[in-house]
């Protein structure tokens, strides 16, 4: 069976994407958060959340 990307219902701060992600991988989804607070300060990572966060389904 194949692993499909959703943003986490249960996991999320503000859209759920950094904890599916976690979800996805098999990683601590505060981890990727760190990322992309990181990434943030560059303005990639807010851009690049923004484009997850309305292309990634919500799981059903």
């Amino acid at each position: 069976m194949s692993k499909v990307l959703y943003k986490s219902k249960t996991n999320r701060m503000i859209a759920g994407v950094c904890g599916g992600l976690g979800e996805y991988f098999g990683v601590d989804p505060t981890l990727i958060r760190l990322a992309a607070v990181f990434t943030g300060f560059f303005g990639i990572g807010i851009i690049g959340y923004i484009i997850a966060a309305l292309i990634m389904p919500n799981r059903i």
